[in-house]
């Protein structure tokens, strides 16, 4: 019959489909990422982070150093994140802690007052941004 190979064929397809779409959503967040200098480039990749966080409880992600920004996303208590630097932003208060120290992740930037580790998530004084 040859309707069995096609209905065999476009539900192969699908599975398929389905077990790539987390793949295409890290891959958008990564492209989203490369430089708009290296946007013509076929060989531009991100760069991995140098350092790793570890938030202790749920932080928001924002897209800029600051509550007043959009928020990007969020990451989870215990996940371990890639961080590039540290950046003076707005001062936050929480948990018995203050700081104005906020860390640039892949997706945005987290107050380190939610970072384990020292007031600047345990990345070198010197990783400014």
């Amino acid at each position: 019959m040859p309707t069995r190979p096609f209905a065999r064929a476009a539900l192969l397809t699908a599975g398929t489909l389905i077990l790539l779409a987390p793949l295409t959503a890290t891959t958008t967040a990564a492209t989203a990422a490369v430089t708009s200098a290296d946007a013509g480039r076929e060989d531009a990749r991100v760069p991995a982070a140098p350092y790793a966080v570890e938030p202790y409880e749920t932080v928001n992600v924002r897209s800029g150093p600051a509550r007043s920004y959009a928020k990007v996303g969020s990451v989870a208590a215990g996940q371990p994140r890639g961080a590039y630097c540290w950046t003076h932003g707005e001062t936050i208060t929480d948990n018995g802690y203050t700081n104005d120290v906020w860390v640039q992740l892949l997706e945005g930037y987290v107050s380190a007052v939610y970072l384990k580790g020292d007031a600047y998530g345990d990345l070198p004084a010197s990783a400014t941004c």
